[in-house]
């Protein structure tokens, strides 16, 4: 993979703020990986050699709202590359541009972490948040697939009702894992048992009767071996309206680092593409400015370049507008390793019937084509905005990354109401999130 092709990422996530393996996201104790043994994932939610951060002792965010620890993840070895240490919580960076890993970030990933994320939706603020954004996202079910004993990544698992209709589609990652959701938008939609399809490369497998939720990952084994694609499509989704001002113009040095990085991890193994796209609100300058995929790097750079924070006003803005312009104006490869839709986001959209709506279908959609949506909260992110931005990322196979006060770096943010998890440097943290969709 091309060293030039991560920079455009590098340089947005960067600016605004913030599975090798499916090993790093959640840290903590022996709990959690019993979790996630039991769904069938991979401690995904894990790390090492930075600070950690749990409410285990209250089970609460710092602001009240309700936390839980229990499935938090041993430590996974990882490569820290020539960061500086993270700095304690509160204590202001000394910033110098020529040193990377100044601004810090966590992980949480609720599909590995999937007990304790039922546990706190079932929390008031849980059950408060469901009901705003109308998502109901208990009903799960996990599909592992497998051909000659290697996991299947990009194939079509569909769950059907009694009807024969569609209840929910997604695709399988690198690891053959995807995740089938029942009565995600409807809380009393919901049946008892369903259909599975499996279907990749004129294969099909069938499952009737299974149930949602199951006690285990539902095993396909598909008969012929198959072999992974190695396109790797990376969009960027940036807010840049005024609010993001805090956290733009930090990260060019942590950017090299990023690139250098995932260079020597993934050497010319993968052909990127890298679309850079960027939205406000409505009556701004633009809602949209969008930007086509492409393997010309430096013009992705030069259009990052000419990005400012300017506009919004008010709190929500336009992001089912910039969500559908990303999901169904762009070129996203038929067949890919991965496709990661990076949102970066400070406020949540505007909150009426309509756009929950179109939030609801744009993240059904993405799920169907296999785009994971990898949220990324900024400075100002209020509680209904991380419930959204988890919803989203649980229901397309993303995670959540948030960025955090120990840098000293913009304004104050949010303590996410999640397990123990390691604050790492935003640029070790991006570089793990890459290699672990595109292994």
């Amino acid at each position: 993979m091309s060293a030039a092709a991560l920079i455009g990422l590098a340089l947005v996530l960067g600016g605004c703020s913030s599975n090798s393996n499916n090993d790093a996201a959640n840290t903590g104790n022996s709990a959690a990986t019993d979790d996630a043994a039991t769904n069938g994932g991979s401690n995904a939610n894990s790390g090492k050699d930075s600070s950690s951060h749990s409410n285990a002792d209250t089970g609460t965010r710092d602001d009240g709202g309700t936390g839980d620890s229990s499935d938090a993840h041993e430590p996974a070895a990882d490569d820290r590359g020539d960061s500086p240490a993270v700095p304690e919580k509160g204590e202001a960076s000394q910033y110098d541009d020529s040193k990377p890993g100044q601004l810090t970030a966590g992980e949480w990933d609720d599909a590995i972490a999937w007990k304790a994320w039922v546990r706190l939706l079932e929390s008031g603020e849980g059950r408060d948040n469901q009901s705003y954004w109308s998502m109901f996202p208990q009903n799960r079910l996990e599909v592992d697939v497998t051909a000659g004993g290697k996991p299947v990544s990009d194939a079509t698992v569909t769950l059907s009702g009694g009807d024969g209709e569609t209840v929910w589609e997604a695709r399988t990652d690198n690891k053959g894992v995807a995740y089938a959701y029942a009565g995600m938008f409807d809380e009393q939609g919901a049946q008892e048992k369903y259909g599975i399809a499996v279907t990749f490369g004129g294969q099909t497998k069938r499952f009737e009767n299974v149930p949602v939720p199951r006690g285990e990952a539902l095993k396909v084994e598909l008969e012929k071996p198959v072999k992974a694609a190695d396109a790797l499509d990376l969009m960027l989704l940036v807010d840049t309206t005024g609010s993001m001002k805090d956290e733009l113009d930090y990260l060019k040095t942590e950017l090299k680092d990023v690139v250098k990085r995932v260079d020597r991890d993934n050497g010319q193994q993968l052909g990127i593409r890298v679309s850079a796209n960027f939205y406000r609100d409505r009556n701004d300058e633009y809602v949209v400015r969008a930007f086509p995929f492409t393997g010309d790097i430096e013009k992705v750079e030069d259009q990052l370049a000419e990005q400012d924070a300017a506009g919004g006003g008010d709190f929500p803005e336009a992001v089912d507008e910039a969500l559908a312009n990303a999901i169904e104006k762009h070129d996203w490869s038929d067949e890919a390793r991965a496709r990661l839709l990076f949102l970066v986001m400070d406020a949540p959209p505007h909150h009426d019937r309509k756009v929950t709506k179109r939030i609801q279908a744009l993240t059904e959609e993405a799920a169907a084509e296999g785009i994971r949506i990898v949220p990324i909260a900024s400075s100002g992110v209020d509680v209904n905005t991380e419930y959204l931005m988890r919803f989203i990322a649980s229901a397309t196979g993303g995670t959540y990354l948030f960025l955090t006060d120990h840098s000293g770096i913009g304004n104050d943010h949010l303590e996410p109401a999640v397990g123990e998890y390691e604050v790492k440097a935003l640029n070790d943290l991006l570089v793990e999130v890459i290699n672990r969709y595109a292994a």
